[in-house]
């Protein structure tokens, strides 16, 4: 088991990435941010801290299940979390946020569930870690914290305070 980022490496990560979206959407008018639960919406909720501080104001913001868009979700009986999405899609740029993007599979679920509320104009993929040799459906990140080459044996583990008690991220095996 090893640390790949710890609690400092990844508070700078989510600054980085707060101050690229803002360098690429000066105006954040037409954006909404969405959290892809379950563990998205922490890397989400703490980009949507320094967003708002770097815009001066809220952006919008809502949380994503996708649970019933997944291909696997008959494998194993599944618990659905909460979608808070109070506003249409229709025409905005969305900026989906979540974890990690290893086989593509969650990010064309989010997509899938998108289009229940409108279709955006444009959407793009901000990721926490991407395991960039892994995917099975060709879909890239527009912004990523951070890049490792990981085989399918590995696992890469992120922990968050808010339900682990540590900020870091683990590569198993």
């Amino acid at each position: 088991m090893k640390q790949v980022l710890n609690d400092k490496a990844i508070a700078l990560i989510i600054k980085r990435l707060a101050y690229q979206i803002v360098e690429d959407h000066p105006h954040c008018d037409d954006i909404v941010f969405i959290g892809v639960q379950p563990r998205g919406v922490h890397l989400s909720d703490r980009l949507m801290v320094e967003l708002n501080a770097l815009y001066g104001k809220q952006v919008a913001y809502g949380m994503l299940d996708i649970t019933f868009y997944r291909d696997d979700f008959r494998k194993e009986i599944m618990v659905p979390n909460q979608t808070h999405l109070d506003m249409s899609l229709e025409n905005k740029e969305v900026i989906l946020i979540d974890d990690v993007l290893y086989t593509g599979r969650t990010t064309r679920a989010a997509l899938d569930a998108l289009l229940d509320f409108g279709r955006p104009s444009k959407v793009t993929l901000c990721t926490l870690i991407d395991r960039q040799f892994n995917r099975e459906i060709p879909i890239q990140p527009d912004y990523t914290g951070k890049t490792i080459d990981t085989i399918f044996s590995q696992k890469v583990v992120v922990h968050w305070k808010e339900n682990d008690g540590v900020d870091e991220v683990r590569l198993l095996g």
